[in-house]
């Protein structure tokens, strides 16, 4: 059996156009708020993970940055709002995993050089993930969501670093929940 698309939306931007920067680290590094529709009869929960596409791959070996994941997403919600605080649990009862920063939250794209692809995907779940979200990484969300995908859906937005940007680290911007 074929699992069913959901629809993820964003007001901020859309498809394969610029996140706008007070989403990334050159701006407020606030996450955007996040809509879908179109969901699954059975719907128990949702899982959404935010990824870098495009983070260079030492050694060829491929792989994704994590910048925000958050888990156990009731299945009346369907949008998480802009600016989400970095809590472990949200008000809603949806849980945040840790990111590639080694902590819950939201981090905003912040691409080395070039243009890097953000993707938000939507999982739709038949079953609850009751997982503690403490040192709750995705390949555990990954294993645990097994068997229980009943549709996917995504939202890829772009990023790309300003000639004359400031740098600043990562560590300054302040994660965001998603």
């Amino acid at each position: 059996m074929r699992e069913k698309r959901l629809t993820v939306e964003c007001p901020s931007f859309g498809t394969g156009a610029s996140i706008p920067p007070r989403h990334s680290w050159e701006g407020d590094g606030v996450s955007p708020e996040i809509r879908w529709r179109d969901l699954p009869e059975g719907t128990k929960s949702f899982v959404l993970i935010m990824e870098d596409l495009d983070v260079p791959a030492p050694r060829l070996c491929l792989f994704t940055w994590v910048r925000g994941a958050a888990c156990g997403i009731p299945p009346q919600v369907t949008t998480l709002r802009e600016g989400v605080r970095a809590t472990p649990r949200l008000e809603n009862g949806a849980k945040q995993a840790v990111t590639s920063f080694r902590r819950p939250g939201y981090g905003g794209p912040c691409p080395a050089w070039g243009t890097h692809r953000y993707r938000f995907r939507l999982y739709a779940l038949g079953r609850r993930l009751d997982l503690e979200p403490k040192g709750v990484r995705k390949r555990d969300l990954v294993q645990a969501m097994r068997g229980h995908i009943l549709a996917t859906g995504d939202l890829v937005g772009v990023a790309r670093r300003r000639k004359h940007a400031p740098k600043r680290p990562h560590a300054e911007v302040g994660v965001r929940a998603v």
